[in-house]
This record gives structure tokens, C-alpha cells and sequence, in this order.
């Protein structure tokens, strides 16, 4: 695993139109520290209460279910924070959080955090933005938890993979192809169940699976299959 090392915050879009001189102070705040991949970062119900920012790799929020089952609640890529929740209402944290690639933290104490929100409303205004799109995402999967069969939940995060991947009007590519078990972690079902879902959509000639990418020949078509809400 690399050293533990200082980098810069240029890339975060948090801080996005920052001065130079902000960063640097801000980089100097920050306690910089290599994760390697599969390496927990955060633990669920801990104390802690920094903020992270992922200047090189990707990491995983993962919850777990009364049996044990883990369940991913979102990918953070490079450029983006987590750990915000804690640092605003001091509470610990709601979900564990694991490097998925060797990864680059800055971690910040939540004093400076806070006092960032306070002195600068361009960030304070991203941030409650971003807080939006999660309260936004999870209301979506509470429902789709509530109201669709595990095949339509299924079909539904392969939606949601194609609309980033578009590559005509109806088509999309999704490369690197989706693991099953990380879509069952996803939609709180099994590998199998996913392995069978799949199975049936490439056989209806909606998806193709080729040696490095899951092409989805028909977006509409996925799209109708998940309003269906059929239950199995």
C-alpha cells in the first residue's frame, strides 16, 4: 500500500471555484491517508464525526441487515465527500463506508467543515444540493423496496446503471460489466435471483452481455418491464 501523503482538493466538486489560497489552507487542515482496497474506512455507529473527501479512488456505504446481508447504499467516486451527516448533527455514523480501490481520504475535522458551511454559502448551497439528491435517491429505493418484486428491483438498477450509460436514444453500454453480487447488495436480493433476471432479459434480446460490457439494446422496453411491478 502507498505511504500516507498530502495531495491537493483541486478536484472536489464540494470546493469547486475556491481560491487557491482557501485550498491550500484547507489541504493543510486535513489529515491525508492511503485506504487500500476492501479496507474499512468508517464503521457503523462509530463516534467520529470528520469529513472525507476522496481525492484518488472509489469507496462503498454499505449497510447491513438484521441477518448479516450487506447492502450497498451507494458508490462515492473520486471528487466527492462522505461523512457529513455526523459532522452537522454530531451523531455517530449511520452506515459503514469501505475502500473499494486503493484509495486517497483528506479527511477534515468537522470544526473546519462546519466553519466552511457557515463562511462560504456557495458551498453551504452544494451541500444541502447534494443532501437532496440522497434524501431523493433513498426515498426512491425505499419505495421500489416496498412496491416491486426483487425481479423489478432488479431491472430498476439496471435502469438506473443505462441512463448514466447512454449511448443513442434507446442503448446504453455499462462497462465494466455489473457483478451480481454487487446488484444484490443493491436491491436486497441474491446473486442467483439476479443470475436468473439477467438470464431471461438477454433471452428477450433487451441486454447482451459481451466480454467486457452489458449492452442494453432496449431502454423503453427495461423501462416498461419495471413499471409493471410483477410479483413473483
Amino acid at each position: 500500500m502507498k505511504k500516507n501523503t498530502s495531495g491537493n482538493l483541486m478536484g472536489v466538486s464540494l470546493l469547486n471555484g475556491m481560491s487557491t489560497q482557501l485550498l491550500a489552507e484547507l489541504e493543510r487542515a486535513c489529515k491525508w491517508k492511503w485506504y487500500g482496497g476492501n479496507e474499512q474506512i468508517i464503521d457503523q455507529h462509530s463516534t467520529s464525526y470528520d469529513v472525507f473527501f476522496v481525492v484518488e479512488g472509489k469507496v462503498r456505504v454499505v449497510n447491513y441487515s438484521i441477518l448479516g446481508r450487506e447492502i450497498t447504499l451507494e458508490d462515492i467516486e473520486m471528487g466527492s465527500h462522505f461523512g457529513e451527516l455526523s459532522a452537522i448533527d454530531k451523531k455517530p455514523r449511520s452506515a459503514s463506508v469501505i475502500a473499494l480501490i486503493p484509495t486517497l481520504l483528506a479527511i477534515m475535522p468537522s470544526k473546519i467543515f462546519l466553519r466552511l458551511l457557515a463562511g462560504y454559502p456557495e458551498i453551504s448551497l452544494r451541500q444541502i444540493q447534494n443532501m437532496a439528491r440522497v434524501i431523493r435517491a433513498s426515498t426512491t429505493r425505499i419505495i421500489e423496496l416496498s412496491t416491486l418484486a426483487a425481479k423489478n428491483r432488479i431491472q430498476a438498477e439496471l435502469l438506473r446503471l443505462a441512463q448514466i450509460s447512454i449511448t443513442s436514444e434507446n442503448c446504453a453500454e455499462i462497462s465494466p460489466i455489473p457483478i451480481h453480487g454487487d446488484i444484490a447488495s443493491r436491491v436486497s436480493t441474491t446473486r442467483e435471483t439476479v443470475a436468473r433476471v439477467l438470464g431471461q432479459l438477454v433471452h428477450k434480446g433487451i441486454v447482451e452481455r459481451r466480454k467486457d460490457v452489458l449492452l442494453i439494446h432496449d431502454i423503453k422496453k427495461l423501462r416498461q418491464l419495471v413499471g409493471q411491478i410483477i410479483k413473483e
